[in-house]
């Protein structure tokens, strides 16, 4: 138990040059925030140095279980530190909230309690991006290739963190080597986002922190009108495309870049129903919106539908448009897409296509075996055959989510939210997904929720970002057993 408690003090060291971005733009920007910032890097900092000199005497290779305890530590601590920097520069703003939003930035989420975004300070709206992009592809994947240098095993925790059923496929043959390949995909599709975005016509602040939001399909802007702020179709294109393109895996961004071939994304079998289900979903969204006059004409019905669809279905949580007073089919069926569309190794939340897939292929098999009760089916998905192990997996992680989110939706019930509130937060929450409906939806923030509300809508963000099972076999006896 020591030995974890070295290495959260390690990361919670390491947290502290997060503050970089922020206290960069505070010099720049001249907000006069800059010793804030610098407060609240030496308290993480301090107190992970503290926390790791205290305990470097013991053992630091970690056990499987232990980077379970490890992940969710991880991130209830970080969210912890993250507070700080609101604390210090927003005084009306109390700890629950401050929590709230630094959980929906590190857990790509993208809900805010803020409101007054355009009014904000610089620094602190850099924070909230910079929390989306530390949090976007896992802050345990990224401090992975630094860990070991410190003699601090690494397999476990990416095991842990990185999502998806099918944790073993390696992109490279060490550890410290497929996180460096991460890293470098997600760094090169940064790096082309806040360029595309510059050129669209933003300025290189609101580039850099939309930049940071899209690449981790984040979803925090700088606006309180979201992207509907620059009503600019050209800004809603390419962000579709990023949104596109961080739904797939990053495994896959890597090995295209590696190649210079997009046969990586053409031979995946995610990739290809993610693009087909998109395609299908926005052409349908147009020509609903069209058809019933929310939008006069066949165009600007397909300019909002592409985008709104693809960030909510992606799970990043922009908004161009106030989707809650569409005809009610197109904004439950984006909700219902965010549970399922993005890749396994992407910065998405929800069940992942993979999983999708595969349930949609036993149940195909079992309607085989319906008719043909001696015939030997495999599952497949693409060229490969999927082990049972797997499937068992599959369909308890399933039933775990789906119970996690009754769960979540009755315990808002019984707080006094009414049914369109507590069911599309709980559901917008556990997928990382941000705007839901009713007293949550597009046109406002999750500032209207109670205190225990906000704390529910949280534990929902943990979920769902660490795919329910890290944290809940924290709550086995088996686990605690030695």
């Amino acid at each position: 138990m020591l030995g974890v408690a070295h290495v959260l003090g390690l990361l919670l060291a390491l947290f502290g040059v997060a503050h970089v971005v922020p206290l960069v733009g505070s010099l720049v920007y001249g907000d006069g925030l800059l010793y804030h910032f610098l407060a609240a890097a030496a308290l993480s900092s301090g107190a992970g140095l503290l926390i790791a000199l205290a305990t470097r005497g013991y053992a630091r290779e970690l056990k499987p279980r232990d980077g379970f305890l490890l992940v969710t530590l991880a991130w209830v601590l970080l969210s912890g530190a993250a507070t700080l920097p609101f604390l210090l520069t927003l005084p009306d703003l109390s700890f629950t909230d401050a929590y709230f939003e630094a959980m929906s930035g590190l857990t790509t989420t993208g809900s805010t309690v803020l409101t007054g975004l355009d009014e904000l300070p610089p620094s602190i709206n850099l924070w909230r991006h910079t929390l989306h992009w530390y949090g976007g592809l896992g802050i345990i994947v990224l401090a992975v290739a630094i860990l070991p240098l410190l003699g601090v095993g690494g397999m476990q925790l990416l095991r842990a963190e990185a999502p998806g059923p099918v944790k073993e496929e390696k992109l490279t043959p060490r550890i410290t080597e497929t996180a460096k390949s991460l890293w470098l995909a997600y760094l090169v599709l940064t790096v082309i986002a806040i360029g595309a975005l510059r050129l669209c016509g933003m300025s290189w602040f609101d580039a850099i922190c939309h930049g940071f939001s899209v690449v981790a399909l984040g979803g925090f802007s700088t606006h309180d009108r979201s992207v509907g702020h620059f009503d600019s179709p050209a800004i809603e294109m390419v962000l579709v495309v990023l949104m596109f393109a961080a739904s797939l895996s990053f495994a896959r961004h890597f090995v295209a870049l590696r190649r210079l071939t997009l046969r990586p994304y053409t031979q995946d079998p995610e990739a290809r129903a993610i693009t087909v289900l998109l395609a299908v979903s926005i052409a349908a969204v147009a020509l609903l919106l069209w058809v019933t006059g929310v939008y006069p004409d066949f165009v600007a019905s397909l300019r909002h539908a592409a985008f709104n669809v693809t960030s909510v279905a992606t799970t990043t949580g922009f908004v161009s448009q106030d989707y809650g007073h569409w005809p009610i089919f197109a904004p439950l069926w984006m909700l219902f897409l965010c549970s399922i569309l993005c890749s396994t190794g992407s910065t998405g939340g929800g069940i992942k296509m993979f999983r999708t897939l595969l349930l949609t292929r036993q149940a195909a098999r079992e309607l085989k075996l319906l008719v043909h009760p001696n015939a030997v089916v495999p599952v497949r998905i693409g060229s490969m055959v999927v082990p049972e192990r797997v499937g068992d997996s599959v369909l308890a992680f399933i039933f775990l989510y789906f119970m996690t989110i009754v769960a979540l939706t009755l315990a808002m019930l019984l707080t006094g939210a009414d049914l369109t509130t507590a069911l599309t937060a709980v559901v917008a929450s556990v997928n990382t997904t941000g705007p839901g409906l009713g007293a949550v939806g597009p046109d406002t923030t999750y500032q209207a929720l109670t205190d225990v509300q906000t704390w529910i809508c949280s534990v929902g963000m943990l979920l769902g970002r660490l795919e329910v099972f890290s944290v809940l076999v924290l709550f086995t006896p088996a686990f605690w057993r030695k």
